[in-house]
């Protein structure tokens, strides 16, 4: 089982990504589990306890955001998953990447670009090329 953790304080953020990605990713074998938070503290007590597979965060959540939050991670949690960043505006891409995040999408949430952009990064590929 690959396990996603998305954080965004709005729930219908969180349905909308849940719905998105459905239980399985194309070119991922494995079937996927979501564990939703709605705050920073729920994120940040899963990644510690370890077993994420991807990150998705919120760039808009309040009022911890996620690009704030995927920053911290970087520095914090060992054996960190990869980020992915959904941003408003696409002049928040510089954010985007000084946080850390190995990709960003844009929100509202888009039914094809994010699973595909989750697989990527699940299969070790980011909007910049390979992991490693």
């Amino acid at each position: 089982m690959t396990k996603i953790l998305v954080y965004a304080d709005d729930r219908t953020v969180r349905r909308d990504v849940r719905l998105a990605l459905g239980s399985r990713l194309p070119g991922v074998d494995q079937p996927i589990e979501i564990i939703e938070t709605a705050t920073e503290a729920a994120a940040l007590k899963h990644l510690d306890a370890g077993g994420i597979d991807l990150a998705i965060f919120d760039g808009e959540a309040t009022p911890h955001g996620g690009m704030g939050l995927a920053r911290q991670i970087k520095d914090e949690v060992a054996n960190c998953p990869p980020v992915l960043l959904m941003v408003a505006r696409p002049d928040d891409a510089w954010l985007a990447t000084w946080s850390g995040a190995e990709a960003i999408v844009s929100r509202p949430v888009d039914p094809i670009d994010l699973p595909r952009a989750a697989a990527a990064l699940l299969v070790g590929e980011s909007a910049l090329g390979p992991r490693g």
